[in-house]
C-alpha cells in the first residue's frame, strides 16, 4: 500500500482509521455484553496468577513471623533445693515438689529419699494415699508401697529415686538428672539415700 502524499489523503486515511477502531470497539462491547458476566481466558489466568503470588507472599510472611518465635520448652532446672531436712516430718511423704518439680520426698528415721512422681507403666503421676500408705497410679491402677517398690497393677519395675544430697548450706539439694533403678541394685549408691 502507498503512503498517502497529500494532507487531504492523510486526513482522509486517520478518519478512515478512527472509524475501523470506533466499529472495532463496539464489536468488542457487543461480544463482552454477549458473554455477560464470564471472564475472559486472559482474566483467569491474570486472577489466577495473582492468587497465587498472594497465597505465596503469605506463608512467607507468616514463616518470617514464626522464626521470630522459637521452638522452646520451657522446663523447670533439673536441679533445686527443697529446704531443710527439718521441714520434712519422720514418717510423712512430702507432696510439696509433686506439680512443680515432680518429685516425692520421703523422710524416714535413717534418713530420706527422693522419689521421681512418674508411673513406670505409661509415665502418668501417681497420687499419694496417706490412709493406704501407698501411691496408687489414676490410670491403669499400678501401685507401690512408700518406699518405691511396685505391688500391683501393671508396672513392670519400681519408681525412680532421683538423686537427693545435702548442699554446703545445710539445705536438701534434689538432682533430677541423675536417675537410681531397683532392678540394677542403684539404690544402694551414694546419692540414692541421704542419711540425716
Amino acid at each position: 500500500m502507498a503512503k498517502p502524499s497529500s494532507a487531504e489523503d492523510k486526513a482522509l486515511v486517520a478518519d478512515q482509521r478512527r472509524i475501523e477502531q470506533q466499529l472495532e470497539r463496539e464489536k468488542r462491547a457487543k461480544e463482552k455484553a454477549a458473554m455477560g458476566s464470564l471472564w475472559s481466558r486472559r482474566d483467569v489466568f491474570g486472577r489466577f496468577g495473582w492468587g497465587i503470588f498472594g497465597a505465596f507472599s503469605g506463608l512467607t510472611l507468616l514463616a518470617a513471623v514464626r522464626s521470630a518465635f522459637p521452638r522452646i520448652l520451657f522446663q523447670p532446672p533439673s536441679t533445686f533445693k527443697a529446704g531443710v531436712p527439718s521441714d520434712f516430718p519422720i514418717g510423712e511423704v512430702s507432696t510439696k515438689f509433686q506439680k512443680d518439680q515432680r518429685v516425692w520426698i520421703i523422710h524416714e528415721e535413717k534418713g530420706m529419699y527422693a522419689l521421681f512422681a512418674k508411673c513406670t507403666h505409661l509415665g502418668c503421676t501417681p497420687r499419694w494415699l496417706p490412709a493406704e500408705n501407698k501411691f496408687k497410679c489414676p490410670c491403669h491402677g499400678s501401685g507401690f508401697y512408700k518406699s518405691g517398690i511396685n505391688f500391683e497393677g501393671p508396672a513392670p519395675r519400681p519408681l525412680e529415686r532421683l538423686r537427693i544430697i545435702k548442699a554446703e548450706d545445710g539445705q536438701i539439694q534434689i538432682d533430677k538428672s541423675v536417675k537410681y533403678l531397683f532392678e540394677k541394685g542403684q539404690w544402694d549408691k551414694p546419692g540414692a539415700y541421704l542419711k540425716v
